[in-house]
């Protein structure tokens, strides 16, 4: 059995694409294992057919802890059985792994699922950024097989490194009509619609804006279904400001429970900044997942988010920065959805963009790869 070794720098309970793709490779006969980190509160791995290693770390940020996470990764990769593949996710694992590939002559794949160097929290420090950049040059052109998540993410890739990147984007398993179950609102939130935003809390999300929208909206509650840095912060908004009865922080669930809870809900939301690169062409998986749970979607108006939305007619995206606009917006949509509108445009979306279809790309991309 052909062996495959799967390395991201996250504790693995809640990423879907990496966990999508183990299964994906195990229907074709593979043996996946997934390696990633073990935080002090990570819940044990439930549910998965994929065999995981995940390492308890002594530093949790900054050099020490990416350079011990590769450094402990660079020797699992050296001295594991029969590898036939690696992939690495994201740039903050590729030096281990690309190291590993060549010393072992194992074909690599990398996955990256995002602009790394452009994302927010690095755009503005500028040594860490070059850092990375460095990193980030040294290593891409070297890559014989990559795959990104959005098509301007993978030009500019190709731009810059002259690496070719297929696109494989993030999107989950179909979910047929007759599943969906609204039943998580329950009596708690009786005669309310639900506004989710699900994903991590980090800057330029959009949610201090959405929070802020909630004192216009009286009928609504916003649910925040996810954990990050900004988190703490926007607990202490809501508090000041008197609308912890509007907005209700679930923190972070597993895959199984955030289907639930976005299935009962009436609007999701990707308010996005255009913060860097990365932010203005990404293409976040919450889109889909709310396309999936056929929820209709209220998002920024960065060109790939717009895309989606205005082809498929599943939402309204927007450039609309100012609170009081915004809930003018969002009471327009949640009385079109309570009027049973985007029902169609939903389900023929929900047909078209879900993995089964996306990952027949992902698929051609590993019969390239010769996997001993």
């Amino acid at each position: 059995m052909k062996s495959v070794y799967i390395s991201v720098i996250n504790d693995l309970v809640t990423d879907q694409r990496v966990g999508r793709v183990a299964d994906l490779l195990i229907d074709q006969g593979m043996e996946v294992t997934c390696i990633g980190r073990r935080l002090k509160g990570s819940p044990d791995l439930h549910g998965v057919r994929f065999k995981s290693r995940r390492y308890r770390m002594l530093f949790t940020k900054g050099p020490l802890f990416y350079g011990c996470f590769n450094a402990r990764l660079l020797i699992t990769l050296l001295f594991v059985k029969r590898p036939g593949l690696f992939i690495s996710n994201d740039l903050d694992t590729l030096p281990a792994t690309y190291t590993a590939s060549r010393l072992r002559r194992v074909e690599l794949i990398y996955d990256s699922h995002e602009l790394f160097t452009q994302v927010p929290e690095l755009i503005h420090r500028k040594r860490i950024q070059g850092i990375w950049k460095w990193i980030e040059n040294h290593y891409v052109p070297r890559v014989k097989h990559a795959v990104t998540v959005s098509f301007p993410i993978a030009t500019i890739y190709r731009r810059l490194y002259g690496t070719r990147f297929c696109v494989v984007r993030n999107m989950p398993l179909r979910k047929e009509a007759a599943i969906i179950d609204r039943g998580w609102k329950g009596s708690q939130f009786k005669g309310k619609q639900l506004i989710i935003y699900q994903g991590a809390l980090n800057m330029g999300r959009g949610l201090e804006l959405m929070i802020k929208t909630m004192q216009y909206l009286d009928d609504a509650i916003f649910i925040i279904a996810g954990a990050g840095d900004i988190a703490h912060e926007l607990g202490k908004m809501a508090e000041e400001m008197g609308l912890t009865h509007k907005v209700q922080f679930l923190g972070r669930l597993l895959p199984g429970q955030l289907v639930q809870v976005t299935m009962a809900c009436d609007l999701g939301i990707s308010l996005e900044e255009d913060l860097g690169l990365n932010y203005r062409y990404a293409l976040p998986n919450k889109l889909f997942d709310y396309i999936q749970c056929r929820v209709p979607v209220l998002c920024s108006d960065l060109p790939e988010m717009k895309r989606i939305v205005r082809t498929y007619g599943v939402g309204v995206a927007t450039p609309e920065r100012d609170p009081l606009k915004l809930a003018g917006i969002v009471k327009f949509m949640l009385k079109e959805r309570s009027d049973g509108n985007w029902r169609d445009a939903l389900e023929n979306a929900a047909g078209e963009l879900c993995w089964e279809n996306e990952s027949l790309v992902y698929l051609d991309l590993i019969h390239q790869c010769r996997i001993k």
